[in-house]
């Protein structure tokens, strides 16, 4: 009998749909995967198996229906779901169950997909390696010593190692495309304002986006479109229509294409064999019709120090919320102690150390004397970073990257040293400063571990990085990880 977990999304979601199998059938299959290997990745903090099972027997009885009813999905642990936990990854929120569904979640649940409980992550989603989560590491598949990526390592770890075959991430500044780089999956940041952010625990409100983490660009597109739309009650949210994405992943072509290749974002810094596999895919994207050309955003050099003051600076107002008082954790409060010492015990015990870092950064960024000397002046930077891509789309209709510089590392190997982990987000930042849509999809092997290409288009073209990376995949299909642990 076929293992229903090696399935792709497109594959489960026909099989359900011509009977061949339930989704009952198919969702226990899942939490049965979960439960025999999850005990060494951990890409999940919390399992559901009676809400997943309740959903997949209302698709068993016809109730729900759509191109992905039927099958599995790990939910990232920063979108709120009603009635189950939702910690972000910190000990601030442990046990703490959200009295509403996050936009996402209720247009997962009318399409019929199963969400199976909610993966880990990195605190806040303030990190590049899921190392920072209250509740411990998640383990990369392909090698169970390394890092998954971060902040949405869970997500992508959770795709890889099979216990799931479609997850939710964010991607404030490569939390979705980093990850899977790194585990070998596919993972999209649509455009910002393209998914509605309502119901998302906020880390950086002008760059956070959800978006699709799979195993295939087609199963990709299909959730892009199941939870993408305008939402009035986000007011980012854009109110256009659904960029055409499935109809875009199944056309498969770049011929007429003009790929650009950013200068700014290869050579120097980036292992030898990234680099390898990088000019190996731009030669396949070649040899497939697209005409490949150089270009260069001069200001992207910037992206990484702008962002790291405009992300705590809009963190360090955001988490300003968690003060012991509404919800989430209380410490000290004993009838004796001051509100303002109740607050200060909580949050020196509910929040860890990176997310302690990224709020004083952000404090200081923001305080009297220093805001236009800091966070004016990112600001302004980003406003250079959004010319040049705007620049670089007048010669190109989409730009080409490694993901990542490196492959994953060791984990551990960064933890003391939060420059070089902040550098594994070097190639994905500038997309999050500007807006637009970015894809990472697998481009084989370095030191046998994945290497991601990044793939970036216009606002509200995410259909451009379907179509360039459907064609890429159907000639350079991904690698499979040998999961040689299970035995």
């Amino acid at each position: 009998m076929t293992d229903l977990t090696r399935l792709t999304a497109v594959e489960t979601a026909v099989a359900i749909r011509d009977r061949e199998v339930s989704a009952t059938e198919v969702t226990q299959a899942h939490l049965d995967r979960i439960a025999a290997v999850d005990g060494q990745v951990h890409a999940f903090l919390h399992v559901d198996p009676e809400g997943a099972l309740d959903t997949a027997r209302r698709v068993d009885a016809g109730e729900l229906s759509g191109p992905l009813a039927g099958v599995p999905l790990g939910l990232k642990d920063v979108v709120v779901q009603k009635g189950v936990p939702t910690t972000v990854g910190s000990k601030i929120l442990e046990g703490w169950r959200p009295p509403y569904d996050a936009t996402v979640v209720k247009r997962l649940r009318e399409a019929g997909v199963v969400i199976l409980g909610k993966t880990n992550m990195d605190e806040f989603a303030m990190g590049s390696s899921t190392e920072h989560s209250a509740y411990g590491p998640t383990h990369n598949p392909w090698d169970l010593s390394r890092i998954p990526g971060g902040s949405g390592g869970g997500s992508a770890a959770a795709v890889a190692a099979y216990e799931a075959p479609l997850a939710i991430g964010t991607d404030t500044g490569g939390s979705i495309r980093q990850p899977a780089a790194v585990t070998g999956t596919v993972g999209v940041k649509p455009t910002y304002g393209g998914v509605s952010r309502y119901g998302l625990v906020a880390f950086s409100s002008s760059l956070d986006q959800a978006g699709p983490c799979a195993r295939t660009v087609m199963d990709a597109a299909l959730l892009h479109e199941a939870i993408a739309g305008y939402d009035p009650a986000d007011s980012t949210s854009i109110p256009s229509p659904v960029p055409p994405v499935v109809e875009a992943a199944r056309q498969a072509d770049v011929s007429g294409l003009t790929i650009g290749v950013v200068r700014e974002l290869s050579g120097e810094g980036y292992q030898a064999g990234v680099q390898q596999r990088f000019e190996e895919a731009v030669e396949t994207l070649t040899e497939l019709g697209a005409k490949v050309v150089e270009v260069s955003c001069p200001h992207f050099v910037y992206a990484m120090p702008a962002y790291y003051l405009i992300a705590p600076s809009e963190a360090s107002s955001n988490l300003a919320r968690f003060d012991s008082v509404r919800y989430g954790l209380r410490v000290g409060d004993d009838g004796e102690r001051s509100l303002e010492e109740v607050m200060s015990l909580t949050r020196a015990q509910g929040f860890g150390a990176e997310v302690k870092r990224r709020i004083i950064l952000g404090t200081y960024a923001l305080s009297s004397g220093y805001y236009d000397a800091y966070y004016g002046q990112a600001q302004k930077v980003r406003t250079l970073i959004t010319r040049d891509f705007t620049a670089a789309f007048q010669q190109a209709d989409v730009l080409v990257s490694p993901t990542t510089p490196t492959v994953a590392f060791p984990l551990g190997e960064r933890l003391d040293d939060p420059l070089a982990m902040y550098l594994a987000d070097l190639a994905t930042i500038p997309s999050n400063l500007y807006g637009g849509p970015a894809m990472s999809l697998p481009a084989g092997l370095s030191e046998g571990l994945p290497v991601g290409l990044q793939i970036m288009a216009p606002t509200m073209r995410d259909d451009l990085l379907y179509r360039v990376g459907a064609a890429f995949e159907a000639a350079r299909p991904a690698p499979v990880p040998p999961l040689s642990w299970e035995a």
